[in-house]
């Protein structure tokens, strides 16, 4: 079990690496007033979305395979409100998902102001994660 751990919290970094540059990269879309770079965001974004996306599939299979060998049935409270936070960020990135497309089809709606915030939410929730995981508090 403890190379399930490993794999789950190496495909967790990929992951998370993912969730702080991609909004980071949109942040720098929404700013960019030429062509060429235009083209050049949709290309990087595409890419690390795609890597993330990798990251986060084997990252939630490593953690599923983790809950059934440890922590079946689900009764301890931290890890409840840890698995609600993951499927939080499982939303956060399927909506990047989302982003990307709309940057791809010229429909960017936000400013790089708003992505600079949305930039901060998987930190913040990253901090939880982690205390809840060695604290355990529950």
């Amino acid at each position: 079990m403890l190379w399930i751990k490993a794999l789950h919290i190496i495909f967790m970094v990929t992951w998370f690496a993912g969730l702080f540059y991609l909004p980071r990269l949109f942040v720098y879309h929404a700013d960019c007033r030429d062509d060429p770079g235009h083209q050049r965001f949709l290309v990087m974004e595409r890419k690390l979305y795609a890597i993330m996306t990798l990251g986060g599939l084997l990252a939630t299979g490593f953690g599923l395979w983790l809950l059934a060998g440890w922590h079946w049935p689900l009764t301890e409270g931290w890890l409840q409100a840890k698995l609600a936070l993951v499927a939080g960020l499982i939303g956060y990135h399927l909506y990047c998902g989302r982003l990307v497309r709309d940057f791809r089809a010229g429909n960017n709606r936000y400013s790089g102001r708003f992505y600079r915030w949305f930039n901060e939410v998987p930190a913040l929730i990253l901090i939880v994660v982690v205390i809840l995981a060695v604290v355990r508090p529950f």
